[in-house]
């Protein structure tokens, strides 16, 4: 037998022993793994920054890329959730941004996308965190104080659950769930800072995502960088004052022309329920092009898209998506999904872009 076939035959001997071995191989992994996953710190190792993760790039159509809308952002040491859609908790913990570390959930709006993950967030908060000091507090416009409380009912019995099973020195009942903390939606041109401290500063602004009321986005200021969240809006002017010169434009984009097929899809399958849906959600997103406007009018240092409608399954549609965006805006832009991220470090004028 020659040398490289007595070599084969060794490695598939041992690919074979590997493969009988891989329950215990698996255990000595965790062995090996877990102690440095339990003491890591993700968000105490980032430097001093504003640094965003998108936890949900869609919306309520399905796409395997992107989950319901959910932006993370880290300033100062602390964790700032804007909305919490399906799946929010899961990708933010497999984003390095556990639930646990979240100092306060800000809503743009109340559509059940933008609201589904909250109760999965807030329990993670309450068993993840050390010291939870109370409940997680859930900023929005006026109405918040309804969907906090809505919340807290639904997982009432469930919290009873986990305080009878752990205790209450672990599990404190008096830190689960949420508590409101409601503000006056600003009047266009007058935006309301709704957070202040230890140098971070959040803003709220008005939006327009008529018939929704009310509806805000939200501005994040620290250590010198800045980034803007629309939540869901069509192109406003107000968008274009609270963004300028910022370091990063976060805004949800809808292709008009691709729902458009989908609408007509619907009609010609007699799906009327769905087709009226379909072409009702036209007018109250902005489209790619629009937002790529509002940047360029801005002169915002980055364009990240999310909310993103239709779902991009098939090969190309990114392309499509994004058609007219290079002739609107000559600043740089990326298309979001789950894990993206943008790091503004301080002191700086750079804008570092990685994951998924």
């Amino acid at each position: 037998m020659k040398r490289w076939q007595v070599l084969l035959v060794v490695v598939a001997l041992g690919g074979v022993v590997l493969y009988s071995l891989r329950g215990a191989v698996a255990v000595g992994v965790m062995r090996f793994a877990l102690p440095r996953m339990m003491t890591a710190d993700p968000i105490g190792d980032l430097p001093d920054g504003l640094h965003l993760t998108l936890c949900g790039a869609g919306s309520p159509l399905p796409d395997p890329k992107r989950s319901g809308p959910c932006v993370g952002v880290v300033a100062g040491g602390d964790l700032f959730v804007v909305d919490a859609g399906s799946g929010a908790a899961r990708n933010l913990n497999a984003q390095g941004l556990p639930p646990a570390r979240a100092e306060a959930v800000f809503l743009t709006h109340f559509h059940s996308d933008h609201i589904d993950g909250l109760g999965e967030l807030a329990l993670q908060r309450w068993a993840g965190a050390a010291d939870p000091k109370g409940p997680l507090p859930l900023f929005g416009p006026e109405g918040v104080e309804s969907v906090a409380a809505g919340f807290n009912e639904a997982y009432r019995n469930d919290q009873r659950y986990r305080v009878a099973h752990h205790g209450a020195a672990m599990m404190d009942p008096e830190a689960a769930g949420f508590v409101a903390r409601p503000f006056i939606t600003p009047e266009l041109g007058r935006p309301t800072v709704v957070w202040d401290r230890d140098g971070v500063k959040i803003t709220s602004f008005r939006v327009d995502h008529a018939p929704i009321e009310p509806a805000v986005g939200y501005r994040f200021d620290y250590a010198g960088r800045s980034l803007v969240i629309t939540g869901d809006t069509i192109q406003s002017p107000e968008i274009q004052r609270m963004s300028e010169g910022v370091d990063l434009l976060v805004h949800e984009a809808l292709a008009p022309h691709l729902v458009a097929l989908m609408a007509q899809a619907a009609t010609d399958a007699h799906l009327t329920k769905r087709a009226k849906i379909l072409n009702d959600i036209l007018d109250y997103h902005a489209s790619p092009v629009d937002a790529a406007e509002t940047a360029q009018a801005a002169g915002v240092g980055h364009l990240l898209f999310y909310h993103i409608v239709p779902p991009l399954i098939l090969p190309g549609m990114d392309v499509a998506f994004l058609e007219g965006v290079d002739d609107a805006y000559s600043g740089d832009m990326t298309l979001g999904q789950d894990g993206t991220r943008v790091s503004l470090p301080a002191g700086s004028t750079a804008i570092e872009l990685s994951g998924d």
